[in-house]
């Protein structure tokens, strides 16, 4: 009797809560030391569980870039969600890389499974936040899009929504088991994930990437949306040589909708983020990726 009292109070006892800041935790998959970074806002406005957002960085870059990079975390402390940046693998541990179907690099050809990773990486996180599983969202950018579009195809049970930046789906087609809702973001001149496909001119692995419209086509069709699109230019903010048009594909199953935003004049870059490296082209100051993929993400809890 005095057992099961034990484990009823075990299993009843609230999940343990992080406390504002960052965090990085380590867990092993396939005999992989993987880990992870997590973001804890400071406040969690009311909320009784915590929104994520899974933030992955592109091939050759690592976690630490991507927080400074993508202004997430930014973006978490204003709106109330936890930030998490996964970790890719590679030979040197400043160059990274995640498997998405056809690219990138080591993690590719070693065929490391990142969709177990991830899978894992959730189950580690809900035993120290409380986890709301229905509000489970990926982004990321380049080798990191190309990840979480792996992810909802291949894990559609848990993640509700989508927003890859500079980088197409890395299969031919999408399974997912449940309609999932994508919000892309994309460059005309993007010379390492060219808009219209093939190895891009400065990319590395000289990967023979998918066209954009390959990846909205595939999931216009996986979610059941209209095939004639909503498209509408967005107002220019500031004269940055960039302009932005938004296409919208609607009325998919569970109100599941794709939606491209074409950054004409946009490089390999994140939208509304500055960028150091000129070499990656422009970064429009006309689109923040981060306010608009997050008003998708709160519009499309998974049902």
């Amino acid at each position: 009797m005095i057992e099961l009292i034990f484990l009823m109070a075990l299993y009843s006892a609230p999940v343990n809560q992080l406390e504002p800041g960052y965090y990085t935790r380590t867990l092993t998959v396939d005999g992989r030391e993987r880990g992870y970074i997590v973001h804890v806002p400071k406040e969690q406005r009311g909320q009784e569980k915590w929104p994520v957002v899974l933030v992955f960085h592109g091939g050759g870059s690592n976690a630490e870039q991507m927080v400074r990079y993508c202004g997430m975390s930014e973006k978490a402390e204003e709106s109330g969600f936890i930030a998490v940046y996964p970790k890719g693998t590679g030979l040197l541990k400043k160059v990274l890389t995640f498997n998405g179907g056809n690219c990138c690099g080591s993690a590719q050809r070693q065929g490391v499974n990142d969709v177990a990773f991830v899978a894992k990486l959730l189950d580690d996180l809900g035993t120290v936040i409380p986890l709301d599983e229905k509000r489970v969202y990926a982004t990321g950018i380049s080798n990191g899009a190309i990840m979480s579009y792996l992810l909802a195809s291949e894990l559609s049970d848990r993640i509700a929504a989508i927003a890859p930046v500079a980088g197409p789906m890395g299969t031919d087609a999408s399974s997912p088991s449940r309609p999932v809702p994508v919000c892309h973001f994309h460059g005309t001149d993007d010379e390492f994930a060219a808009f219209n496909g093939g190895p891009g001119p400065k990319s590395r692995t000289k990967t023979d990437f998918y066209s954009v419209q390959h990846s909205i086509d595939a999931w216009v069709t996986a979610n059941g949306c209209k095939d004639k699109p909503e498209t509408a230019k967005l107002p220019a903010k500031v004269d940055d040589g960039t302009s932005v048009t938004r296409t919208r594909y609607a009325g998919g199953k569970d109100g599941t909708e794709v939606v491209l935003y074409t950054i004409k004049g946009g490089g390999h870059t994140w939208p509304g983020q500055e960028t150091r490296l000129r070499f990656l082209g422009t970064a429009t100051k006309n689109l923040s990726a981060n306010d608009v993929m997050w008003e998708f993400f709160e519009r499309h809890p998974r049902k």
